[in-house]
């Protein structure tokens, strides 16, 4: 393998990247309007917000893990990455342990606005490393 295929190969995980925290991101707002349906709308959808985590819950972020490493992304992206596997840890342990304390149920939310933001983020700075102009390509 050459470089411009090495090259490529990175591009494309890093791209590949961008498009999965994107997704991250997206699910994390439909699991609070789903949490919204539910409380103002129809408790019939507790069951989809409950079913829907299963999709992307640690599937989505362990392969983020993988595509920046392939990706050979910065270390700021394994930061981001480890804090969305423990903001999902979390909002499991705080739905499943209420019976054992019930103020756990009510970080749940908290813990949904910290994965909004951090997932945000996620996008954003991935955004502008891929896309960004080094002054060595501008010449």
């Amino acid at each position: 393998m050459d470089n411009k295929e090495i090259s490529t190969l990175i591009k494309v995980n890093r791209v590949l990247f961008l498009l999965f925290s994107s997704l991250f991101f997206i699910a994390v707002l439909s699991q609070i309007f789903l949490a919204g349906l539910a409380i103002f709308v129809n408790p019939i959808y507790w069951m989809k917000h409950t079913t829907f985590i299963h999709v992307f819950g640690f599937n989505i972020p362990v392969l983020l893990f993988l595509l920046s490493y392939f990706g050979k992304l910065p270390q700021w992206s394994y930061i981001y990455v480890f804090g969305l596997i423990s903001g999902v840890f979390f909002m499991y342990f705080t739905a499943n342990f209420t019976n054992i304390l019930r103020w756990l149920g009510a970080l749940h939310p908290i813990i949904a606005v910290f994965l909004v933001i951090l997932s945000f983020l996620l996008v954003k700075k991935t955004t502008l490393f891929i896309f960004q102009k080094r002054s060595s390509e501008l010449i």
